[in-house]
């Protein structure tokens, strides 16, 4: 079972028609029920989150919603990209209708089931 980070422009540089996005870091844990997927997205609010699978592909993309007074323009920034985005490859044991999100104090937590196939199963043996 896999989950592959799908080819991708290096950071911050965009892809054909898109604007520059930051590559979030992700930690991905795989147990005997899926996969889980943890990204670091400081500064996202559900409502400026997106996540969609297309095909194999499930794709995450925020926007940063840091505050800023009116009037006043930062003289230095660090994160100068507002968006993060970032693309997985789903291999076939996974069961992407039945995935699920949650965030929370800027982490994205998404749980990636198994299919019914590929889940562990016990084989009962009769006496003959």
């Amino acid at each position: 079972m896999s989950l592959i980070p799908a080819a991708a422009p290096a950071q911050g540089v965009p892809a054909a028609g898109r604007e520059p996005a930051l590559l979030p870091p992700v930690d991905v844990i795989e147990d005997a029920g899926g996969i889980t997927l943890h990204a670091d997205l400081p500064g996202v609010g559900r409502e400026q989150l997106e996540l969609r699978v297309e095909g194999d592909t499930l794709t995450i993309e925020g926007v940063l919603a840091l505050p800023r007074r009116q009037g006043l323009e930062p003289l230095h920034a660090e994160v100068p990209i507002a968006r993060y985005r970032r693309a997985f490859t789903l291999s076939r044991e996974l069961d992407p209708g039945r995935i699920g999100a949650e965030l929370a104090h800027g982490v994205l937590r998404v749980r990636i089931p198994k299919a019914a196939h590929a889940q562990p199963r016990r084989i009962e043996v009769r006496a003959g």
